[in-house]
């Protein structure tokens, strides 16, 4: 298939009170089950778009800790959370207080970016509003509050590298096709990507930068060996870097996961993974490791994250065609539309709630993300 799309998603206001222990500090989220290493998130520096306006991301929920700890996927925060920041001089006071009150604001509206091709497989940009409807949770839409195309949005990009024994032939080619997609598609300023290796435990080579020879660096320092923890790996790179991020704009979050899609080392399971990807709002584009093209069971594992989290799955033939995917992940991120709406008759009950967006025009392909979860009261 050759299409696909990223979601954003605001809900309710809330408010709850964050606790905090005697260092005045806030309960930092757990990493992923595996992980043994979680460097400090990146600080966003980078402008707004002009073209778009900046609705509220979300961040990180500190009271999410106690619960995360032991079930990884489930104790997720909500999307739409967002804590409102505390001041230096709050923080020094909280030991005497003992509790800090923090706001909390969401809107019920989602947020869909996706993309459209015709008959020939060619991406169409000239679209409008009226050109599309959508469909909640088997029911129309109540309301589309805003529709525009985004070509430019700002980047934040997760490669994840499988540097497991099972590739170690193909590793040295794979290397360099990743490193020429960083070259081409991070921009200074603007856009920021970090670096994964991954075999029995991910490990963090390059964090967040948009500096395109520290990424390379960061690529070609990976070595293979050991077992394949995939599961783990993306569910560190969703909740520990994506998620935790801060932003002040809109900002498109993608995962490329390059991988045989074998697994036989993690402790989170494969839907826990996807879940996660899907509550961090973070497309996957997966491309397969695997030359035999006979289909796989890695395969199928690497098709099925792809779709469920609005991304892409490619299977080259051969080693040249990795380089073909990359470049056309590279497109897709460039030639998308983002729609904002309000649901009809949305709950807060934290169950999973389909999404589908149609063409009016005959001919034309919607690729968008399947759904998204709804908050929790």
């Amino acid at each position: 298939m050759r299409f696909r799309s990223i979601l954003s998603v605001w809900f309710p206001i809330v408010i709850v009170a964050a606790m905090y222990g005697q260092s005045g500090q806030p309960d930092a989220l757990p990493a992923a089950p595996s992980a043994t290493k979680t460097p400090p998130a990146a600080t966003d520096q980078r402008p707004a778009p002009a073209q778009s306006p900046a609705p509220e991301k979300p961040q990180d929920n500190p009271n999410d800790a106690a619960n995360a700890a032991t079930a990884p996927a489930a104790s997720a925060p909500q999307p739409g959370e967002a804590s409102a920041p505390v001041a230096a001089d709050t923080r020094s006071s909280a030991a005497d207080d003992e509790s800090i009150s923090t706001i909390r604001r969401t809107v019920n509206e989602v947020n869909v970016v996706f993309t459209v091709t015709d008959k020939h497989g060619h991406y169409v940009k000239d679209l409008k509003r009226n050109d599309f409807r959508i469909i909640d949770d088997a029911k129309p839409a109540a309301e589309i509050s805003s529709f525009r195309a985004e070509a430019d949005l700002p980047l934040d990009v997760g490669l994840l590298i499988d540097a497991s024994n099972s590739v170690r032939d193909r590793f040295k080619f794979e290397q360099e096709s990743a490193i020429e997609f960083l070259n081409q598609t991070i921009r200074r300023k603007y856009d920021q990507a970090f670096v994964v290796g991954f075999d029995v435990t991910p490990e963090v080579s390059q964090d967040f930068t948009d500096d395109t020879e520290k990424l390379s660096m960061g690529v070609r320092m990976l070595r293979p060996g050991g077992g394949t923890a995939l599961y783990d790996a993306l569910y560190f790179a969703c909740r520990d870097k994506l998620l935790k991020v801060p932003h002040t704009g809109p900002v498109r979050k993608a995962v490329i996961l390059l991988s045989d899609g074998d697994d036989n080392q993690s402790h989170v399971t494969r839907e826990e993974a996807i879940e996660m990807a899907q509550r961090a709002e973070v497309i996957v584009y997966t491309i397969s490791t695997n030359l035999s093209g006979t289909g796989s069971h890695g395969d199928k594992v690497l098709q099925r994250i792809a779709d469920a989290t609005g991304g892409r799955s490619y299977i080259p033939f051969q080693l040249t065609e990795v380089a073909n995917a990359f470049a056309a992940i590279q497109e897709e991120l460039r030639s998308q539309y983002a729609i904002s709406y309000k649901p009809a008759e949305f709950r807060a009950d934290g169950r999973y709630r389909t999404i589908e967006i149609l063409a009016q025009e005959k001919g034309l392909h919607v690729r968008s993300r399947r759904g998204y979860y709804a908050p929790s009261q």
